[in-house]
């Protein structure tokens, strides 16, 4: 049987599997904050770590980012979650833009309720406070 020349790969069979790569233009830069977000997600297993990553690259990738990726948490000036879900578990990360494309991570938690914990709102809050006041020389 003749194969089928592809570059320097000679594909002999049917039962022969293709790794294509491709890489996507990076829009915005993303960042972590301090070790607020490292320390969340060296704590949770591997399988939601690569989730997580995955979540991540699109925002990077993503012109416009649908509203099941992030959303704008209602009564705050800025401060975002990254909506992260695998299976039956839900797991949010405080997120804010800085300088048009910076999105700088935050803490995280996993979301056991409906609505997200106030407490875990004002953390980000006031975590982002510090951030701009550590950026402002303040």
């Amino acid at each position: 049987m003749a194969g089928i020349l592809c570059g320097d790969l000679e594909i002999q069979n049917l039962n022969v599997t293709l790794k294509l790569q491709f890489q996507m233009d990076t829009i915005r830069q993303i960042i972590a904050y301090k070790n607020h977000f490292e320390d969340f997600l060296l704590a949770l297993d591997i399988r939601t770590q690569n989730k997580i990553h995955k979540i991540i690259s699109l925002l990077e990738t993503m012109d416009r980012i649908p509203s099941n990726y992030l959303k704008l948490i209602s009564g705050t000036k800025g401060l975002y979650e990254a909506r992260v879900q695998l299976g039956s578990n839900i797991w949010r990360i405080f997120c804010f833009f800085d300088e048009g494309n910076l999105v700088i991570l935050l803490n995280g938690f996993t979301k056991k309720t409906q609505k997200t914990p106030k407490v875990e709102i004002d953390k980000a809050k006031i975590l982002m406070r510090t951030y701009y006041l550590e950026k402002n020389g303040n």
